[in-house]
């Protein structure tokens, strides 16, 4: 059964932004069978990186933690991700820094210096590098283009303006 807790010690990393969990913080733990041995194992989430990222299994436990969470804002996100599967690979932002890497979406190539969205899926041990997609690609290749709160929260070290010109090429679609 999957859980929400307080975090033991700071030495847990969420296996959604690749963040050190802090000591004493909430944390989702979805408990998978172990592909290495008998028994199971833990993966380990930001509540935040969870109902992003593994919004069906988050969805699970969200309703008995009523008071210790913004159940409202997360059941959103949460209902998001569920109405379209592939919001969870959404994983950052980024300038392209070469001209090789093509679209998922349209499989044109990305132009060197142009934004790309970085993809990841989530395989039985954890997630995987799956490619980019145009920021014009988002809406048909997610089924909306309502993501700007999913890159701010896995691209956190980008600028406010260059969220703002993402954000703007988003609504042009």
């Amino acid at each position: 059964m999957h859980t929400i807790e307080s975090a033991a010690s700071g030495r847990s990393k969420c296996r959604g932004c690749n963040q050190a969990i802090a000591k004493d913080s909430l944390r989702f733990g979805e408990r998978l069978p172990n592909p290495f041995a008998d028994g199971e194992m833990t993966h380990w989430y930001h509540i935040d990186c969870a109902a992003f990222r593994r919004p069906h299994q988050f969805a699970e436990v969200i309703n008995e933690y009523n008071g210790q969470l913004d159940t409202g804002r997360l059941t959103k996100v949460v209902e998001q991700g569920q109405q379209h599967e592939r919001l969870e690979r959404l994983c950052g932002a980024e300038r392209a820094p070469s001209g090789r890497a093509r679209c998922r979406a349209c499989r044109q190539t990305i132009d060197r210096d142009h934004w790309r969205l970085a993809l990841q899926y989530f395989e039985e041990t954890g997630f995987n590098p799956a490619g980019y997609i145009h920021i014009s690609c988002a809406g048909e290749y997610f089924g909306t283009a309502l993501i700007m709160d999913r890159v701010r929260h896995f691209a956190a070290s980008l600028s406010t303006e260059e969220l703002t010109e993402i954000e703007s090429s988003l609504n042009e679609q």
